[in-house]
């Protein structure tokens, strides 16, 4: 019990002991922190003195430089000002000596005004005198001669006027009359030239070809069952085949030559085959065909070679070798085209004409007959189509357009062309239609004319290309002609076959006859 007392007490002591040492600890921090803050403020204290020092420094200093830019600003500026004064002064003296000189100039043309004035009111005076003797001059003429000056003016253009006027139509006269003998001689001694240096075979040809048999026996093989292969053959080829009892021969028929042609050939190698069903006709037809492009390309490369004509787009000689299988009236119109080209360069060079766009028109007239009649339009509106398409020139399209006078001809190659067309058609044996047939044509044309109310005389003329027309002008009215050529133009294509086209020209002729007694 007596060890608790003891150890109470020793406790407390401990206790006490650190309370004092902590008391005593804290008293000496708190001198220390004392101290230091005393010495921070005093260094702060130093701090802010020196840095007002530095201020004042530097403050100065910019006062200083600020000084110093100013005075350099202004001493720049009173230079630059002294400069400009300058400047102006010598302008000022400039402008002053030019006012000086504006002021002489001033001054002498003021001095020719007068000196012109003066001259002009002497001239004036001098055209007074001029103008008074020349009227009296005049008058004395007029009283001497017995005429006014307007009336002897007049007498004087009359006089010359009958004179010239005899003498002007005396030498045309003579001159047309001279011209006329000599071009009729030198167009005649041309033309004859010309067809004598191009002479060419014409042989005419049909629209049905004829392809022999070995045997009879190989008809019925053509027919097949039930006409299976016949009918293959005119489906592929579109053309007829008349098979009747000709022996040992078959007739193909059709108005287009390249469809017969490549019929034909079709047949020949089936009859050289042996064998003759559809699959191999049609094999054989498209042998055919491709064999039949190739010559039409050889035709074609043979024209241009023939005529010398080179530069052709490649369509145009496919066009020209298509011609090959063509026919007008029985004459074949690609040996047509190339004699007609060979006529007109003739005739070029026999007038100093250019001779090759002559031989180019020519060779090119009847380029719209290559084309089938699945594109509309007469042949020539069609070559003259084909040829803008493929660019050729403008004289050349000319020549295409009015060589069956469809228009005017305007140059010389078109007036070449027209005549090289009419000699190669009329050469003896080139066409085959007769004359009776011709005949009978134009007739027919001026009935189907003449059959309409109103048609006073119908004449067929160019050769039935054109049906001039004279309408009674009391029954047919302007506004009635239009339609009327209309009627009769419908009426000619649904009951006339002509080759190309028929031009309608209807005439209205309105005469007023009156007599003064």
């Amino acid at each position: 019990m007596e060890i608790l007392p003891t150890i109470i007490v020793a406790v407390v002591c401990i206790a006490v002991a650190g309370v004092l040492g902590a008391l005593f600890g804290w008293n000496r921090r708190k001198a220390t922190a004392e101290r230091e803050i005393g010495s921070a403020e005093e260094e702060a204290t130093r701090i802010v003195n020196e840095a007002y020092k530095n201020a004042e420094n530097k403050k100065r200093e910019a006062l200083l430089e600020a000084k110093e830019e100013i005075l350099k600003a202004k001493n720049d500026y009173e230079r630059e000002e002294k400069e400009r004064r300058a400047d102006l002064q010598k302008q000022e003296r400039r402008l002053q000596q030019k006012e000086e000189n504006l002021d002489r100039k001033t001054e002498n043309m003021e001095k020719k005004e007068e000196q012109l004035s003066a001259k002009l009111a002497k001239l004036d005076a001098s055209q007074a005198k001029v103008e008074e003797l020349k009227q009296k001059q005049t008058e004395e003429l007029e009283r001497i001669s017995g005429f006014t000056a307007a009336e002897a003016k007049s007498y004087l253009l009359q006089q010359l006027e009958e004179d010239v006027t005899h003498e002007s139509a005396m030498k045309i006269k003579e001159i047309e009359s001279r011209f006329k003998d000599e071009a009729d001689t030198k167009a005649r001694e041309i033309i004859s030239l010309a067809i004598q240096r191009c002479a060419a075979d014409h042989v005419s040809e049909a629209t049905v070809s004829v392809v022999p048999l070995p045997n009879d026996e190989m008809k019925g093989r053509i027919i097949g069952r039930e006409g299976r292969n016949i009918r293959t053959l005119e489906t592929l080829t579109g053309v007829d085949l008349i098979i009747d009892d000709t022996p040992e021969a078959i007739t193909v028929s059709c108005f287009d030559p390249v469809r017969r042609e490549i019929a034909r050939l079709a047949l020949e190698k089936l009859i050289l085959d042996g064998r003759i069903h559809p699959t191999r006709i049609e094999e054989m037809v498209e042998k055919a065909k491709r064999d039949v492009d190739a010559v039409i390309k050889s035709e074609g490369e043979r024209a241009i070679f023939e005529t010398n004509v080179h530069g052709l787009h490649p369509e145009l000689v496919k066009l020209l070798g298509r011609m090959h299988y063509r026919t007008s009236y029985g004459q074949n119109v690609l040996n047509h085209s190339i004699e007609v080209s060979h006529l007109a360069g003739l005739l070029a060079a026999e007038i100093g004409a250019n001779v090759a766009e002559a031989k180019r028109a020519g060779l090119l007239h009847d380029l719209g007959k290559s084309i089938d009649h699945e594109v509309e339009g007469s042949h020539v509106q069609i070559g003259v189509e084909l040829a803008r398409k493929y660019r050729e020139s403008e004289g050349v399209i000319h020549a295409i357009h009015a060589h069956h006078n469809d228009v005017d001809p305007k140059t010389v190659v078109a007036c070449l062309v027209q005549a090289a067309d009419a000699i190669s058609a009329a050469r003896p044996g080139a066409r085959r239609e007769n004359l009776e047939n011709y005949i009978k044509r134009l007739e027919t044309l001026e009935e189907i004319t003449s059959s309409f109310p109103g048609v006073e005389k119908s004449f067929a003329i160019q050769a039935g290309r054109e049906v001039r027309i004279m309408v009674k002008p009391e029954m047919v009215s302007e506004d009635q002609m239009v339609l009327l050529a209309r009627d009769i133009a419908k009426k000619i294509e649904n009951e006339l076959e002509y080759p190309g086209q028929i031009k309608v020209n209807l005439i209205r002729e309105t005469k007023a006859i009156e007599y003064a007694k």
